[in-house]
């Protein structure tokens, strides 16, 4: 059975959700699956900025760093900030249990 974890998305009107987050999904699918509104028009496949979150700043050193690819991908978001990431490139993990992210009110998609 694979571990679960918590998240909490702060969403653009200040409400806070906290919900399961199981081991090895993105902070994208799992927006999903919680009916959080984080677009991701492209799926997951690093193709757009409309995964964008902000990343609680206790948070940022436990991710992962950026790879050049998403820092360029993150150069298109909306609203900008140093703990800004993709969700699909957050994958969950024990040392991410409790992660706080927040989803911006705006974002720019590119794709269509």
């Amino acid at each position: 059975m694979p571990k679960v974890y918590t998240i909490t998305f702060v969403e653009a009107d200040g409400v806070f959700k906290e919900v399961a987050a199981p081991h090895g999904h993105s902070v994208l699918e799992i927006a999903h699956e919680n009916s959080i509104e984080l677009e991701g028009v492209c799926e997951g496949s690093m193709a757009c900025s409309t995964c964008h979150v902000i990343v609680g700043r206790d948070w940022v050193k436990k991710i992962e760093p950026p790879s050049e690819e998403e820092e360029d991908i993150l150069d298109l978001a909306f609203g900008l900030t140093e703990t800004s990431r993709l969700g699909c490139q957050i994958i969950m993990s024990e040392n991410l249990d409790g992660l706080t992210v927040h989803v911006p009110s705006e974002h720019h998609n590119f794709l269509n």
